[in-house]
This record gives C-alpha cells, sequence and structure tokens, in this order.
C-alpha cells in the first residue's frame, strides 16, 4: 500500500517502527536517524526504508532475528546467537579475567552501555559484581531481566538511548561501589548518528567513574578477515586525555581500558 506523502516528522517516526524489529527502540534514536532522510527530494517510502536500513545497520546487525522471538531456550544459546557474544564466547574467562585482575575480592559495578545481551555473561565475571547493563533495543532488556530473575542474579537491565546523556549520567550517580564502564563495540554505531559522540561520551563519564573498558572488532563480520581497525584516532584522543592501564587483543576485539589522569 502506497504510504501518503504529507506525513508529519512524528507520523514517519510512527511508520518506521512499525516493524517489530524496531518497535522497541527509544523514540530519539528514530528521530536522529530520520533528520538524515527526512530531505525534500525523497519520497516518504524512501525515508522509511532508508531510515530502517539505518537503524538496522546500527542495533540489528549484531542479533539473530531467532533472539527476539525465543524465551526458553539455554543462556548458552543466546550467548552464541547474538554474534557480538558469539565472537567472545570462549573468551569472556579469559576477558573478564584481564579486565578484573586483582579486583576479584571487591565489591565491583559493571554499567554496561550499549549491552546488547552482554547481561547473559554474567558468570564470566566476579562473584561480587553488582551489573547494569543499559540498551536501546527494547527486546534484549526484557530477555537480559528475564535471565536475571530466572537465575536470581545481582543485576539490572535498563531500556535507555546512550544519546540521553543526562539520564546515562544519572544511573551512574546511583551506583556507590567501585564503577567500570564497558563500551564493547558500541562507539562505531554512535559515530554514525553523530561525530565525534564517541570523544563527547568519554569525556562526559570517565570522571565519572573509576574505569572504563571499550572494544571494537578487528575482523570483518561476514568474511572474518583482519582488515585494519586501529582506531588511530580514537587510541590517540584517549591516549591525550586519559590514562591507559591496559590494551589487549582476544579472539576478534580489541580492548582498551583506560581511567581519568
Amino acid at each position: 500500500m502506497k504510504i501518503k506523502e504529507n506525513l508529519s516528522k512524528q507520523e514517519l517516526v510512527q511508520k518506521i517502527i512499525e516493524k517489530k524489529e524496531f518497535s522497541d527502540l527509544p523514540i530519539e534514536d528514530v528521530k536522529k536517524v530520520l533528520i538524515f532522510f527526512d530531505k525534500p527530494h525523497r519520497t516518504n517510502e524512501e525515508k522509511i526504508k532508508l531510515s530502517r536500513d539505518l537503524l538496522r545497520k546500527m542495533y540489528s546487525v549484531f542479533a539473530s532475528d531467532k533472539i527476539l522471538t525465543k524465551k526458553n531456550e539455554s543462556t548458552e544459546w543466546f550467548l552464541k546467537k547474538h554474534i557480538s557474544t558469539k565472537e567472545r564466547f570462549e573468551d569472556y574467562k579469559k576477558i573478564y579475567g584481564r579486565i578484573f585482575q586483582g579486583f576479584e575480592k571487591e565489591k565491583i559495578s559493571v554499567i554496561d552501555l550499549g549491552a546488547g545481551i552482554n547481561g547473559l555473561s554474567y558468570k564470566f565475571l566476579p562473584k561480587k559484581t553488582n551489573y547494569i547493563g543499559v540498551e536501546a533495543v527494547g527486546q534484549l532488556v526484557d530477555l537480559m531481566k528475564d535471565y536475571f530473575k530466572k537465575e536470581k542474579i545481582n543485576g539490572k537491565a535498563i531500556h535507555e538511548s546512550l544519546f540521553n546523556l543526562d539520564e546515562i549520567k544519572k544511573i551512574i550517580s546511583n551506583v556507590k561501589d567501585k564503577k567500570i564502564i564497558f563500551l564493547f563495540k558500541v562507539l562505531d554505531s554512535l559515530e554514525m548518528l553523530e561525530r565525534d559522540y564517541s570523544k563527547k561520551i568519554l569525556l562526559e563519564l570517565t570522571p565519572r567513574v573509576d574505569e572504563i573498558v571499550i572494544s571494537f572488532a578487528t575482523r570483518s563480520l561476514v568474511r572474518r578477515e583482519k582488515f585494519r581497525a586501529n582506531r588511530n584516532w580514537l587510541v590517540s584522543f584517549i591516549g591525550e586525555n586519559f590514562k591507559i592501564l591496559d590494551d589487549f587483543d582476544y579472539g576478534s576485539e580489541r580492548y582498551i581500558r583506560f581511567s581519568k589522569k
């Protein structure tokens, strides 16, 4: 059915999220994407299609459709269906062992921004960890909540846009333990919508926590080939503004751990 041409911006947003995979995204994120394509020379069909394509690239690239519809599968099944967690599944013990080396007996809070379903890796974290996963895809938030409830885990999943910095800062301020932020394979997606937002979020959040750990891919998702993913601009920015504590690779991810100077 042809879409009428005199749709308002709000109506376009509603059309975009009619499709199930986009139905539980933060409205502010959808609006930011629409700005790129809401041009006079484009039809409404084009605006909707292009917006969905970009949203899919940002938020659905790591997730199998099955994850959004299944509920009763094992934790391992979910971790192996989500591309991002599947890639690090065999290395979780090594990754977390390195990140938390020396903190095994401390009470730690992990604030996992753009968590996906990484909350399901809780069993690999140090025993006293308080986990808070912040995720834009509502279906993945529900999946983590179900897991925490079922396993009686000290975890929380929050449905929130990472572009809502004020809300992110509130979440952090409510945490009293040692605070470590995860930003695993997240910064590239943020850059798609707002240039230099990675720098902005790191400058805003690093002084509020004890440490931050970022990661980015070193292999292509499809061909599994190594590619030049040094992110020199980002690594240089971190080195200039913060104290780098560790820099290492596991599997197809590079991890950089840092704190305020």
